[in-house]
């Protein structure tokens, strides 16, 4: 499966890379249909309040990845399928998120890739509070606006563009 990144494993990406890989160490469980995808990530902090992720799922995808760090709690969803489906309708590959999702069984329908810690079925505000296109740091790796992010079975592996 070599030629096509959207196909390209993680363990091929990581061999290729080396020392360039950068590999997330936080186990992300996968949620929507699609298993394995790449492209270049948009980045968001927040905590507790997907508003911003509604944004930005909102505008056009062009095959990116959206990587949100909720922090890592999984008290308040940040994405469920209502938000997902915006993201593919507007052209977005996949959403990686430190933090939880909701709607699990809808999300597992849609042809979109969904990495997230956990899951919990409170929604999280959509006040839009957090910053966007800065640099995240979770998982042991740095996660940068227009970085490029291979997602798979086996994990998720970042690099400079």
């Amino acid at each position: 499966m070599h030629g096509n990144d959207t196909h390209e494993a993680t363990a091929d990406v990581a061999d290729r890379l080396g020392s360039d890989a950068r590999v997330c160490e936080v186990g992300l469980r996968s949620f929507g249909s699609t298993r394995r995808a790449s492209g270049l990530i948009a980045c968001l902090r927040v905590h507790e309040d997907a508003g911003l992720v509604r944004d930005l799922l909102a505008t056009a995808g062009e095959g990116r990845i959206l990587v949100v760090d909720g922090g890592g709690t999984c008290r308040m969803a940040l994405l469920g399928d209502r938000l997902a489906r915006i993201g593919l309708a507007n052209g977005w590959a996949g959403v990686v998120i430190h933090g939880a999702v909701r709607d699990v069984e809808l999300l597992a329908a849609l042809p979109l890739a969904v990495l997230a810690i956990g899951t919990t079925p409170r929604r999280a505000s959509l006040a839009g509070k957090g910053e966007r296109d800065v640099v995240l740091a979770f998982g042991g790796i740095e996660l940068r606006p227009g970085d490029r992010l291979w997602l798979d079975a086996d994990g998720v592996v970042v690099s400079a563009a």
